[in-house]
């Protein structure tokens, strides 16, 4: 059951969250508030993992979303649930463009599907803002979230290397592991 689940969860994401991985960020934290299968920290673990390895961000998602629902068949089918809406689109698509590429009305809804696209890469850019930059508050203070002043710190000492060094030139490998160092170093 829990298999069955996993697709048509991810066949839904799959579906809906249009605009690549970062898209995938809101779905994927409904999906981990309705089911249980993992948590705030686990999704931030998540985006951690599939930026830095190869592949597209949402099926790397899934792939760590079913693999640790249901074992390595788990991910297999959370991967497969994940891009089964696009490629079934995809072939209905590539059956009819001939037809419709001069269309206004086709014109007019993917004008439409970047607006969507753009709102949700934005809820994705705010939920992974509030999991890298806040911590939980204290109930007795009447906050819920509190400033995690360490995080702003490196995030803006981050932001100025990369706009405005040398540093921007260096390969993506290199941030990788300078971000591993830091995030050593913050642990500590």
């Amino acid at each position: 059951m829990v298999l069955v689940q996993l697709f048509l969860e991810f066949c839904r994401v799959g579906l809906f969250s249009v605009g690549g991985g970062l898209a995938t960020i809101p779905f994927l934290t409904d999906l981990g508030e309705r089911t249980g299968w993992f948590g705030a920290g686990d999704l931030a673990n998540m985006i951690a993992i599939s930026e830095s390895t190869p592949g597209p961000m949402g099926v790397n998602m899934a792939t760590y979303v079913g693999f640790h629902t249901a074992g390595v068949v788990g991910g297999v089918v959370a991967t497969v649930g994940l891009v089964f809406p696009s490629v079934v689109i995809i072939l209905i698509i590539a059956g009819f463009l001939e037809k419709f590429r001069q269309s206004k009305a086709v014109d007019a809804v993917f004008y439409g599907l970047r607006a969507a696209s753009v709102a949700l890469i934005t809820a994705a850019l705010l939920q992974v803002a509030k999991i890298a930059l806040l911590t939980p508050g204290q109930p007795w203070e009447g906050m819920p979230f509190q400033l995690n002043l360490a995080a702003v710190i490196l995030a803006v000492i981050i932001f100025v290397l990369v706009k405005f060094s040398p540093l921007k030139k260096l390969h993506p490998v290199c941030f990788i592991g300078l971000a591993a160092l830091a995030g050593i170093v913050f642990q500590m």
